[in-house]
């Protein structure tokens, strides 16, 4: 446990700049417990460290990986990190990188490595529990004060969050340790799941008044603090709901607490709604732009709490940009590339509606059973559809994306890279892309004006971690639970007005979960909603699909052909076993303290 204790202190030498205004603070050398507490600036640089390091921040980018945010480290999970999670779910595969790819094949042990969060979680609680406790001492106004120590509680509590809806309970350390503590405060027992859970909502109900409605970019607001509320007692709730209690107590919640969760946050999101700061951007008449817009307007009304960035390259200009935009984007790219999540043709048939609220007949059958014109196959798909995918035919860069893979000439296929016949190309612009392709990408958060073909960790567009479509969603999930079905409706009809897909007549839990799964897609949600209601064993293993576009010379239209099993090959299936609801303590943590008990299957 020592060496846990020492990276808790560690944790007081680790500082970074973080983003825009309190990021633009010079952090110390060295901040330690000789701090200048009366120094605003140190005060500010202290809580600045501990923002930078929270890589949780950028979609669950993994713990070990914590620097890049500041602009140290080269490895493929600091270039992917924060595309990872959306490949362990349903919602597609991996392009040329295929970090955490065996976590889908059964490869949770008790070593760990997916998702972790745990030392460095502890690291910044160390430093955070270490502000809270000197800040109140300091000469500065009590104004100040509580809304610094107020981000600093909002911050360790986001921290616990995360940690419980990984492990479920851990041990709550509330106070700045040192190695002349107790041996047991130095070898702490795991709280349960319910005490870890009622920690952070408990936190938010002290501090959320002290925090500014409206903050700098980058920094906790009240409403940023509500909607961590909303979120975790919705969490909660299901657990409550579809877990169950184990190890006496330690992981689940009974089942008789579920409605005073969803009560909880009900509350918090109809506070965030009706106070009216932030709502759904609506502004522009084209939804498609529209919603594309929603995560490329810096600073709009939907956007409540974002990790900030630049410009500026964040490995070799010290600036405060990122990768998002070089390893998703399509072809053309300058290490012949990108398109790293790539998006499941079933996810897609069993998501996405058309504008008029159907469902798309997107079957083997259908797709296969014609020749296509390029603009007939998806024109009458929902905007959000059309917002966070790009496939065949997608508008891009003045131009449309040619994804075809083949081209068809007297029955036989031609597919060489660099072979043309009579002037078109046996290949099209995308599917020139090194690695595998399911033939769809992500076009959330993707700018369009970005050139690809020159390297660079310089996106600009803010990663937004709340935004207030998850409120609404939160909210209708909650309204639903405590027998309030028109509430639910309206909130629900007032993300599908802004979409432009036509509103629907009645409610149920099923059509809630699907309209988080449209709304929030390849937004790092999928894969905690699908763990939350205990149905990532029936989803998660379910056999995928691709699609193969091949051009047909004679007609000028398109083949289709549906790709089966498209990962892992026909004889390897996805596996999501019951016990990996909660992710492994790890033998090297427990051995390191014997008072921390591991979670069932993992032993």
């Amino acid at each position: 446990m020592k060496n846990i204790v020492f990276l808790f202190l560690a944790g007081l030498l680790v500082f970074s700049a973080c983003q825009d205004d309190i990021l633009d603070k010079e952090p110390l050398n060295i901040i330690g417990d000789n701090i200048v507490w009366s120094d605003i600036k140190a005060i500010e640089a202290h809580l600045a460290g501990s923002y930078s390091m929270m890589s949780i921040f950028e979609n669950e980018t993994p713990d070990k990986y914590v620097g890049i945010r500041s602009g140290v480290g080269w490895t493929i999970e600091a270039q992917v990190g924060a595309s990872l999670i959306n490949n362990i779910s349903d919602e597609g595969t991996w392009g040329f990188y295929n970090s955490w790819s065996n976590y889908r094949f059964g490869g949770i042990t008790v070593n760990g490595g997916l998702l972790e969060w745990w030392e460095n979680a502890y690291v910044i609680i160390r430093q955070l529990n270490d502000f809270i406790e000197n800040v109140p001492n300091s000469p500065l106004s009590d104004e100040q004060k509580s809304r610094l120590v107020a981000e600093a509680r909002f911050l360790r509590a986001y921290n616990y969050f995360s940690m419980v809806r990984r492990y479920g309970g851990v041990p709550l350390i509330i106070k700045a340790q040192t190695l002349s503590d107790t041996e047991e405060s130095l070898h702490p027992k795991r709280n349960s799941e319910k005490e870890s859970y009622d920690f952070v909502i408990s936190e938010i109900d002290d501090v959320y008044n002290d925090l500014p409605e409206v903050a700098e970019s980058g920094r906790a607001s009240m409403y940023a603090a509500l909607t961590l509320k909303s979120r975790a007692a919705l969490y909660a709730g299901s657990i409550a709901e579809y877990g169950n209690v184990q190890l006496d107590g330690l992981l689940g919640i009974p089942a008789s607490e579920a409605q005073s969760y969803y009560q909880k946050s009900y509350d918090a999101s109809k506070m965030i709604i009706d106070d009216g700061i932030h709502n759904l951007y609506d502004v522009d008449p084209d939804k498609v732009k529209n919603f594309r817009d929603v995560f490329m307007i810096k600073g709009n009304p939907e956007a409540i709490f974002v990790a900030a960035h630049d410009t500026k390259d964040m490995i070799f200009a010290g600036g405060n940009g990122w990768y998002w935009d070089f390893m998703q984007a399509p072809m053309p790219h300058g290490w012949s590339n990108g398109n790293q999540n790539q998006p499941y043709l079933s996810f897609i048939a069993s998501t996405f509606e058309k504008s008029d609220g159907t469902a798309p007949d997107l079957s083997k059958e259908t797709l296969e059973g014609k020749l296509w014109d390029d603009n007939e196959i998806w024109q009458e798909m929902e905007p959000r559809f059309l917002g966070t995918i790009y496939t065949h035919g997608t508008p891009w860069q003045g131009g449309k994306i040619d994804w075809h893979q083949a081209l068809i000439v007297d029955g036989a296929e031609l597919n060489d890279p660099n072979g043309a016949y009579l002037g078109i190309t046996h290949k099209g612009m995308q599917a020139l892309k090194n690695g595998p392709y399911t033939s769809f990408g992500l076009l959330k958060y993707l700018d369009e004006g970005r050139n690809n073909l020159a390297y660079g960790f310089d996106s600009k567009q803010d990663w937004q971690i709340f935004r207030f479509a998850e409120v609404l969603l939160n909210y209708a999930e909650a309204a639903f639970k405590l027998n309030k079905p028109g509430e639910a409706l309206s909130a629900i009809n007032a993300i599908r007005n802004r979409a432009g897909v036509a509103p629907r007549g009645d409610i149920s839990f099923e059509l809630i979960k699907k309209e988080r799964k449209v709304e929030l897609a390849f937004e790092g949600h999928r894969y905690w909603d699908l763990r939350r209601w205990r149905i990532a064993e029936t989803e998660i293993i379910k056999r995928q699909t691709g699609l193969r576009y091949v051009r047909d010379y004679a007609s000028g239209k398109l083949q289709l052909q549906v790709i089966e099993n498209i990962d892992g090959g026909p004889n390897v299936t996805p596996v999501f076993e019951s016990h990996y609801y909660y992710l492994p303590i790890t033998k090297t943590r427990t051995q390191q303290n014997s008072n921390l008990i591991e979670n069932p299957g993992y032993e």
